[in-house]
Order: C-alpha cells, then structure tokens, then sequence
C-alpha cells in the first residue's frame, strides 16, 4: 500500500473538508476580523465604567445603554424622533443629488460653464454648513425648512466636486473611440461620460449620504422638537445620560445602514466593473 505523502495542513484542509464548509470557514474568520475592532472597543466601554476607569456618571456601561435604547423603543419616543430626523435627512439627501449631479456633469463637460462657475465654487466650497446654520435660521425660520436646506448645502458639494472630478478623469482614448464612430453628443454622454464617472459620483453620494446625517443632528439641537439630534440634546439638558447614549447609537446604526444601502446601490449600477480584490 503506497504511503500518504506528506501535505502542510492547509492543503490537507482543501482536500479534505467540503467545499461549503470550506467558504463558512473563510466567513467566520473575515467577520471575525472585521468586528474585532468593534467587540473591544464594546467590551472596553462596558468594563471601564465599571471598574472605575472613567466615572459612570458620565459615561454608562453600553449594557445600560443599550438598555435604555429598548425602552425608548417600547415607548415610541425612537421611533418618532427617528422618523423625523429620516425625513429631513432624505429629503435634503434627495435635493443635493437632483442638484449636484446635473450641475456636475454640466462644468465637467462643458469648460465655458466651469469657467463662469468656478469662481464661485471656490468660494462656497470653503465655507462649512454649520458656520452657514444661523444665516439659514435668519432666513427661512426654525422650522423643517432651515434644517432640510442646510442638509442641501452640506450634501450638494461631495456630489458636486466628486461628479466634476468623475467626468474629467474619464479615459481620453474612450471618447476617442466613441467620436470615431460619429456617435451624436448626446449619445457619447450618456453611452461613455456618464457609465465611467459613475463610480466617482457614487463616492461622493456615500459621503454626501454621511453629511446628510451628521449635519442635520447638529442642526437638531438647534430649536427642534423632534430627531435624533434633539433626542441628544434633550437627554443631555434633563441628565438621562442613559437616553443620550441611547439616542448616541442609534444615531450610528442610522449611518450604517444608509451607507449599506448606498453601497448596494452603487454595486448594482456598476455590475460592469470588474470586482477588485479575491
């Protein structure tokens, strides 16, 4: 009977388990890598107030307030100010990417559009949202208008910058090969300019999409009565500590699930990209 040859464990492991166990394996272990971070940043807010490291005071275990998150849950006061603080989020979001894409694609293109406009992007593209909050406050009032407009000003200039960038680094040799083959301007922007800046325009959706969130939960703690933001500031004035922490994390699961969704999103419209990476 012929003898086994010798085989590291690795390949031994490839002929021997399934296939499928094979890739449940590989899984686990990227998840694990990917959480790790996560479970002991976790793990350390939980254990540092307890033993003393910070003062629990002021900063709870993430036990309570997690806690705290179910009984806001119970109660609807998460899922009101959640709904709210969506509204003016999507809102807004939806408005900058009317705006920003169109105006994009337009001073990409065409350079005497750039020229009249370029001026005065640099300007504004230099101001920060929350230093304009006020002057928005002045003019439109306190309500849902001021807080859906600074969302617009904040998310318009990722998408606007980001999709100028994305036509003007498209391929030379791509529109070449199209105007070569006498396709009408209309067709080559749609057929080569918008297809290959698309994964540009999408970075800067994705940034606009955390703009929208983090700007508009400033904006909340300014004479709202209702969001996420409010929920924070609220928390904080009447010392729930719990509650502002509770309202702290939902404010995080809020961002990642939008930007989840972008991604999926951006994957979908781009399948004709090669995936980078195993």
């Amino acid at each position: 009977m012929a003898e086994i040859p010798f085989t590291p464990t690795v390949q031994l492991l490839k002929r021997t388990v399934p296939t499928p166990l094979t890739k449940v394996f590989a899984g686990l272990a990227v998840f694990g890598k990917r959480t790790v971070a996560i479970v002991a940043f976790l793990a350390l807010w939980e254990i540092a107030p307890r033993v003393g490291l910070v003062d629990r005071t002021f900063l709870v275990p993430f036990s309570e307030a997690v806690k705290a998150l179910i009984e806001l849950a119970k109660d609807g006061q998460l899922w009101d100010n959640t709904r709210a603080s969506l509204v003016r989020s999507l809102s807004g979001f939806l408005i900058a990417i009317g705006v920003g894409v169109p105006l994009g694609l337009l001073i990409g293109w065409y350079r005497p559009v750039a020229e009249i406009l370029g001026p005065l992007l640099e300007l504004f593209r230099n101001t920060a949202a929350l230093a304009l909050l006020p002057v928005f406050i002045l003019l439109l009032g306190i309500g849902e208008t001021s807080k859906i407009a600074i969302v617009v000003y904040a998310c318009t200039w990722p998408i606007l910058l980001n999709t100028i960038s994305g036509v003007r680094s498209v391929d030379p040799v791509l529109i070449k090969s199209a105007r070569s083959m006498a396709l009408p301007p209309h067709r080559l922007f749609a057929k080569v300019i918008l297809p290959a800046a698309l994964p540009t325009v999408f970075t800067g959706i994705r940034l606009a999409g955390a703009s929208s969130i983090l700007v508009l939960v400033a904006a909340e703690m300014v004479g709202a009565k209702a969001g996420l933001g409010y929920l924070v500031n609220a928390s904080q004035q009447n010392f729930a500590i719990p509650d502002m922490y509770a309202a702290i994390i939902a404010i995080a699961v809020v961002g990642l699930v939008f930007n989840h969704l972008l991604v999926l999103l951006e994957r979908r419209l781009t399948r004709w990209r090669p995936a980078s990476g195993a």
